[in-house]
């Protein structure tokens, strides 16, 4: 029987989904995610751009020749 000192521990983190624990490492093919599903309904999110960073448009920000 292997000592604790030999047994690898297992890293768990929070699902970015839902917020279950999920084994982060390569026997983990959805990593971070806890499951195909919530790996899924994050991308759908990417997909439909409701991950953004939104700031006010300001007059620096607009390139006039690639307005004309």
């Amino acid at each position: 029987m292997p000592s604790d000192s030999t047994q690898k521990k297992v890293r768990l983190v929070a699902c970015p989904e839902c917020g279950e624990p999920s084994e982060f490492s390569p026997n983990n093919p959805f990593r971070p995610f806890c499951s195909e599903r919530c790996k899924m309904v994050d991308l759908g999110i990417w997909a439909n751009e409701g991950y953004r960073i939104e700031t006010p448009i300001n007059s620096d920000d607009l390139d006039s020749e690639a307005l004309n």
